[in-house]
């Protein structure tokens, strides 16, 4: 059977600069992966790649075994691949319902039109990240940066993804939020979800993760469980300056 998503020697160029260089790695259902390295490692970018925000120059990127290396972003999302992003983004005149509905939302005009919103669906998904029923009506500007990222949590959620790409979910937490967010993914890793992690907060990180794979200068340094990848002197080296 092939993995979940498999990256096959993808490489991306931005003029003269090689932001990934035969990077090569996969992921298999139900399993969760660091994606760890420096600053400018080529971390973002990779995720950018996934969902077709940016294109590789060469190499090939697999969902469940197809090839969706020229499909645009949204048809990546119809197929069951969603990320977070390091700044949220919600959508600021939309309260936190509205902005779960949107994730919900099938991409098809028609559908658009003649489908109600499911107040029991937003509520189920906003209750699943730690939102509290009164905080489905607040905007975005009311929100802490602990909930502007569950709210992330739960727009990707709403998409119903096979795979979550999660890009610093606990940067701007207080210590706090963080232990809340990781129960949070902990959850959902207990529940089966898939998902590549990006972050630098390496002891909130390594519960929560099945292998790591670490990157610097867009290149895969070592692959293995997260002792081992932190153990590794290349990975030492690059990524703690040891």
């Amino acid at each position: 059977m092939p993995s979940l998503l498999e990256l096959d020697d993808v490489t991306k160029r931005f003029g003269g600069i090689v932001a990934t260089n035969g990077l090569s790695f996969h992921v298999n259902q139900g399993e969760s992966l660091a994606l760890i390295g420096p600053n400018g490692a080529g971390k973002t970018t990779i995720f950018s790649l996934i969902m077709g925000e940016h294109r590789q120059n060469s190499g090939s990127i697999k969902l469940n075994g197809e090839e969706i290396s020229a499909l645009p972003t949204h048809k990546r999302i119809q197929k069951g691949v969603a990320r977070t992003y390091q700044v949220p983004r919600p959508f600021s005149e939309m309260d936190v319902a509205g902005n779960i509905r949107v994730g919900m939302m099938p991409d098809n005009l028609w559908q658009m039109i003649t489908i109600s919103p499911d107040p029991d669906a937003e509520l189920a998904i906003a209750r699943s990240v730690g939102f509290r029923d009164s905080d489905l009506a607040r905007k975005p500007s009311e929100l802490s940066m602990g909930d502007l990222r569950k709210l992330e949590l739960a727009r990707t959620l709403a998409a119903r993804p096979e795979i979550m790409l999660l890009d610093e979910v606990f940067a701007g937490l207080t210590v706090g939020e963080i232990e809340q967010i990781s129960q949070l993914l902990a959850d959902k890793r207990s529940q089966g979800m898939t998902y590549v992690i990006v972050s630098h907060d390496l002891r909130a990180l390594e519960p929560l993760v099945d292998r790591a794979v670490a990157m610097t200068f867009g290149k895969a340094i070592a692959e293995g469980s997260f002792a081992d990848v932190m153990g590794d002197e290349a990975v030492r080296s690059a990524y703690l300056g040891k």
